[in-house]
């Protein structure tokens, strides 16, 4: 049952009327809570049967929940399906004093509204840190985590050097027009033009301004957030075997070495690989979540 507290829900986040979506190819009930730092957006959509379980989709750095429409579309007859907007993002502008763990936090909030226990956390690039940081904060309300193009939240894999660039992608994005900044971010991370046109689609609101903000506070808060996370949950790693962007592969390669995490490739895929391959991760997803549960029944 839903908690109530002087109208609000126990977990601090405000229950809202529904909002129809006109983007969305998917209809799902659109809701928000009030994060910690601002009013933060979230879709979800319940099969019509049994559930067999929750999935949380996040998404990458400059993107928005729309990023999942294809992996929406594949689970929402048996799971309930979760997508929102990380703080700075999408719709979840303007937002406060941004960070991994407030991002977590609002995340629980999300849950704690919905009356979901636990879920299983599904997140790319950018969206596998608030992921990872959620199983750090709540590790008894993960069932697990798929990571994908995404990279470990511990200290032990970033060289001083990496981390030094990571603070400078704000000085050198303000170098490329508006125009090309666009092009060549979303060239950067897809080889299908349904992943292309997708990106386009998901920077066409910001500014370049925003764009650019939004990417040296997520840099610059892996650098000073980040920490020796130990995931206490089953986990699988996505990789496009196409994703160029920085040292992704490398930082991947070596997170399934050093913990026996398995890695599984995902064919003719860059950085967006569940926009350029949706029916492989779709597939890889779904595996990996049956097997944990008959892991569980048994």
């Amino acid at each position: 049952m839903r908690s109530w507290k002087n109208g609000m829900y126990a977990g601090g986040g405000e229950l809202t009327e529904n909002i129809d979506d006109d983007r969305e190819m998917i209809k799902m009930k659109q809701m928000t809570i009030n994060g910690i730092g601002g009013k933060v957006h979230y879709w979800i959509s319940r099969p019509n049967n049994n559930s067999k379980g929750a999935l949380v989709f996040t998404h990458g750095l400059t993107a928005n929940h729309t990023m999942y429409e294809r992996q929406v579309e594949y689970f929402k007859d048996d799971y309930v399906v979760i997508t929102w907007d990380v703080p700075l993002h999408g719709l979840s502008i303007p937002y406060k004093e941004f960070s991994y763990e407030i991002a977590a936090r609002d995340l629980n909030s999300i849950l704690l509204q919905e009356s979901i226990g636990k879920a299983c956390l599904i997140g790319m690039s950018m969206g596998g840190y608030p992921s990872q940081m959620f199983a750090y904060l709540y590790p008894e309300k993960v069932q697990c985590f798929v990571g994908i193009d995404t990279t470990p939240f511990r200290t032990e894999y970033y060289s001083r050097s990496d981390l030094w660039w990571l603070s400078k992608v704000k000085t050198m994005a303000k170098w490329f027009t508006d125009k090309t900044l666009r092009k060549s971010m979303a060239k950067s991370v897809a080889v299908t033009d349904y992943s292309y046109n997708k990106m386009i689609e998901m920077l066409k609101p910001m500014s370049k301004e925003q764009i650019i903000e939004q990417m040296d506070i997520a840099y610059g808060k892996l650098a000073s957030e980040i920490r020796d996370i130990d995931l206490n949950c089953p986990v699988l790693i996505l990789l496009g075997d196409k994703d160029k962007t920085g040292k992704v592969k490398q930082y991947c390669a070596e997170w399934a070495k050093k913990t026996g995490y398995p890695l599984h490739i995902i064919k003719n895929a860059a950085h967006f690989s569940n926009g350029d391959n949706a029916e492989q991760v779709n597939t890889e997803i779904e595996k990996f979540i049956s097997s944990l549960s008959i892991l569980i029944n048994r």
